[in-house]
């Protein structure tokens, strides 16, 4: 009981097989990993190339006036 029978083992390499087995899965994953990597290391020095525009100044309401859009919904009214 305490040692792994024939069958044991067969069923432990029909595992690793399926899982690692066949025409480079891993290394296969560990290109499309580094592959991953150097776009997003692209991406990051892309976003600090880019050209930043100041944002638009906050258009605030004083008390009493109306939205465009309360405006308009009272054209459509009248």
């Amino acid at each position: 009981m305490g040692t792994f029978s024939v069958w044991h083992w067969l069923i432990v390499a029909v595992v690793v097989l399926l899982l690692f087995g066949g025409r480079g899965k891993i290394s296969g994953l560990m290109g499309d990993f580094a592959q991953g990597i150097k776009a997003f290391k692209k991406g990051m020095a892309e976003d600090d190339k880019a050209d930043v525009k100041p944002a638009e100044p906050v258009k605030t309401l004083e008390a009493g006036q109306k939205t465009e859009a309360e405006r308009r919904a009272e054209g459509v009214r009248s």
